[in-house]
């Protein structure tokens, strides 16, 4: 029997437009040095545990937090998994997108000359049915937006669910199924959210699926 799918996710860390708010999305930014701290100690969790696939995005932030947690020599690009497209909105915080934008609202608006809501649903749902052809543990180094629509997408939700699903800087979430329901599609969950490397395993198998 295939091992039950189990997904990592993983913020990268912290950026000087992560601290200050501004939305980032192909902007190409270092971690802080901070950030960088903030990878390196997801190492002792996530080298220990043997992936069956790990995938980053193609953005700077992402792939150096995915080489400081120890993961990049097997790690592949992923284009599903950069953080969405704030075209005219690239490096603004919301509150002065509201002063040309009034009541704007990412996860109803999207982003004028970028991504709608739907197009990074689309892009979730894609990288979900590559995903689920697979078992055992797959890392996904990614962005927080696009994190949230997965989470939401993950267990069938409308992408504006994800606006619940806050993750901060450097953080671990396990997507996967609730094991009293079935190992292959019966159940989705949201197995641990926006869990600091410290607190990373708490109440959980260590990474088994």
């Amino acid at each position: 029997m295939r091992e039950a799918l189990q997904i990592y996710f993983i913020r990268h860390g912290e950026t000087a437009w992560s601290l200050s708010g501004q939305h980032t999305g192909s902007t190409e930014l270092p971690l802080t040095a901070h950030g960088e701290v903030m990878a390196q100690r997801l190492a002792p969790v996530l080298m220990p545990l043997t992936f069956t696939l790990v995938l980053v995005s193609p953005r700077l932030r992402a792939r150096r937090t995915c080489q400081l947690a120890g993961c990049a020599s097997s790690s592949h690009v992923e284009p599903d998994l950069a953080e969405w497209d704030y075209g005219d909105c690239e490096g603004l915080r919301s509150d002065e997108i509201r002063v040309w934008q009034p009541g704007w609202d990412i996860w109803a608006d999207g982003c004028r000359g970028g991504e709608a809501p739907e197009d990074v649903g689309l892009r979730a749902d894609r990288l979900i049915a590559k995903l689920s052809t697979l078992g055992g543990a797959v890392a996904l180094f990614s962005h927080g937006q696009f994190g949230r629509v997965l989470a939401a997408r993950w267990i069938g939700q409308a992408v504006s669910t994800g606006r619940h699903f806050e993750i901060a800087p450097a953080t671990i979430g396990i997507l996967g199924f609730d094991p009293d329901r079935g190992a292959h599609g019966e159940c989705r969950v949201i197995r641990q959210w926006n869990a600091a490397p410290s607190a990373a395993w708490a109440g959980l198998p260590a990474g088994r699926a």
